[in-house]
């Protein structure tokens, strides 16, 4: 079951997020001292309690048998565009159609909100994550280095 989150979820959603997000970390040697930034290292409850109530975002978990095991957000943006992010599926869950119910959940909320392209970010030396999002209908658009960043920052839209 896919639902909105509320305020007493935020910490579970920040476990989500870090826990999945540091599997791409450990696959591709980034670290708090390499990647402060990364999600993994730098999503907090108090940056999700932030986003939920100062930022135009939509966020929702995944929850399969009373455990919430999947968590993604969307940013409404100009021109009808918004930025799906933190698309997260807890490891132990992963590989039983969680993340392609929530991208698609993602698509189908955005539509409902009148935007017309969703933006994705992604790690781009991450081949296996940028072939799921093509295989989901996201067209690769480019890529930019940060010298924060010890990794390509790769850019994806999907239009509704």
């Amino acid at each position: 079951m896919i639902r909105e989150v509320t305020r007493d979820d935020i910490p579970v959603c920040v476990d989500i997020i870090r826990k999945s997000f540091k599997t791409v970390a450990e696959e591709f040697g980034f670290t708090i001292d390499n990647a402060p930034g990364f999600t993994a290292f730098a999503t907090t409850e108090e940056r999700l309690y932030w986003q939920m109530d100062n930022e135009p975002r939509l966020m929702f978990v995944y929850e399969q048998n009373g455990v919430i095991c999947g968590y993604y957000s969307l940013l409404m943006q100009d021109n009808n565009e918004c930025e799906l992010n933190n698309l997260a599926v807890l490891p132990e869950y992963r590989h039983s159609g969680f993340g392609k119910r929530l991208l698609e959940h993602a698509y189908e909320t955005a539509g409902n909100q009148g935007c017309k392209l969703i933006n994705i970010g992604i790690v781009e030396e991450n081949i296996r994550l940028r072939k799921w999002y093509e295989q989901n209908g996201a067209v690769h658009t480019g890529t930019k280095k940060f010298d924060f960043f010890p990794f390509t920052c790769g850019y994806m839209v999907k239009e509704l």
